[in-house]
């Protein structure tokens, strides 16, 4: 099947050319989901009928606990009153949008008797808390948070879930301590044995959002490019059905769940189909990975911002760097590598390195905030007041490899659910008990536990 393709394509373009859609912007006609036919629930919608958003940002290899928490509470206890950390410093001007949380674990990346690869087990667990099994080819993780919300929700948006990063080269073997690669570059599972591939060049997203071509040209690329898939579908699923009838048993195992795998893209086309064309985005369509790992990260954090604004997708996930990552910040004057510089030994010098590394990740979080809350939503609410926005690491101190008392911010208010602005301590509780909370305000529902939770998480 694959040397019949059409045009010499690779199965991976194919896939990764799936669902390529347009978008508008979220429209005061479209505030409640009944305006939609297609539409199925009210799910992920706020009391005012604005679309609430999720996002999971991953940063990497934890944080300098001294410099990330904030200050006991200055007014005997309110938890609003803290006084804002060194390295949260440029989240100050959002700080009413924001909690700062402490006191939650991650116990299933500790390492117990698997010994090392703490950084595979703190990226892989990060949103499933269901403990990894240490092998490099038999994976076996969970399905993560996001997923579980996109299945509940996805039906609302062109795309259930949207998922990114800014590793552009990954590893396929020689990773963490006998750990698969899978683990240590995927956040986001729709299985115990399916990640969920973050798309890593931001043209790719931009043209999988909004379609290809230059702008007043997306429209007719996209008509023509839904027609090439429905003939590369049609093709594939004649070749395979003829091929089934003449294998093995278990052959046609192995080809039934290949042919779930194309219902599921034929679904996705007709659902992209459904939503219809769009008003073309009056923007260039972005080059590539850009230049310098500022702008990268900068670009990524704008086509977030326009998947929540144009209402693409309700549920994220970003993969700023892998746990692990020994990249440097030339651009910060630091050219030593981010993970070696968090095995410190205490060293002043470079346990300073380390905190300016972890607020240039906080100022470019900073940054996307910042432009969710200037941008108004359907219901005259800002986009990051109908948001929840998770921002951490699955490491805690990344000179000891910890994952107790991660460092955690939630942003957004969703749609008034939340009550941010606060410094708030939990005192040792699974942060799945965390998701658990969030999957009820996105609308999930029987959804009982998840991962290692004990139970919802109060206070938020």
């Amino acid at each position: 099947m694959t040397k019949r393709t059409p045009m010499g394509m690779k199965r991976r373009q194919f896939l990764r050319g799936i669902g390529v859609c347009m978008a508008l912007p979220a429209l005061e006609s479209m505030q409640s989901a009944k305006a939609l036919a297609f539409h199925p629930t009210e799910l992920a919608i706020t009391a005012s009928g604005a679309p609430l958003r999720t996002a999971f940002i991953y940063f990497p290899n934890g944080a300098i606990p001294a410099a990330w928490w904030p200050a006991a509470t200055a007014g005997g206890g309110d938890a609003k009153s803290y006084a804002i950390s060194q390295t949260l410093k440029p989240l100050e001007p959002l700080r009413d949008s924001i909690q700062v949380l402490k006191g939650l674990d991650n116990l299933s990346a500790d390492g117990g008797r698997d010994g090392g690869g703490d950084h595979a087990r703190g990226n892989g667990t990060f949103l499933t808390g269901v403990r990894l099994k240490k092998s490099a080819s038999d994976i076996q993780a969970g399905v993560s948070i996001d997923q579980v919300i996109a299945k509940s929700v996805g039906d609302s948006t062109r795309f259930a879930s949207l998922e990114m990063t800014c590793d552009s080269k990954r590893q396929t073997s020689g990773c963490d301590s006998g750990y698969s690669c899978a683990y240590q570059y995927n956040i986001s599972w729709s299985s115990a044995t399916t990640p969920m591939s973050p798309e890593s060049n931001p043209r790719s997203i931009f043209e999988r959002l909004f379609g290809a071509g230059n702008p007043g040209e997306r429209n007719d690329s996209l008509a023509r490019r839904r027609n090439e898939q429905k003939s590369v579908l049609d093709f594939v699923l004649e070749d395979a059905r003829s091929m089934q009838r003449r294998l093995p048993s278990s052959d046609r195992d192995k080809l039934g769940q290949y042919l779930d795998g194309i219902r599921d893209i034929e679904k996705r086309i007709e659902k992209s189909e459904r939503f219809g064309a769009a008003k073309d985005p009056e923007i260039e369509t972005p080059a590539g990975v850009p230049d310098t790992y500022e702008k990268y990260i900068q670009l990524t954090y704008d086509l977030l911002f326009l998947a929540f604004q144009t209402d693409s997708t309700r549920v994220a996930s970003l993969l700023l760097a892998h746990d692990g990552s020994n990249r440097s910040f030339d651009h910060i004057g630091i050219v030593e590598g981010h993970h070696d510089l968090t095995h410190h030994q205490n060293k002043v010098e470079q346990i300073k390195k380390v905190q300016e590394i972890d607020q240039w990740y906080v100022r470019m979080f900073s940054g996307f905030l910042d432009k969710l809350a200037r941008a108004e939503d359907v219901d005259g609410k800002s986009l990051l007041y109908n948001s929840m926005i998770i921002y951490g690491s699955g490491n805690a101190d990344g000179n000891r490899h910890t994952h107790s008392d991660l460092p955690i911010v939630l942003a957004g208010n969703a749609g008034g659910a939340l009550t941010p602005g606060r410094f708030v301590d939990h005192r040792s509780k699974p942060l799945t008990n965390l998701y658990l909370s969030m999957a009820d305000r996105m609308g999930v529902q029987d959804l009982k536990r998840f991962g290692d939770s004990t139970d919802r998480l109060g206070d938020l």
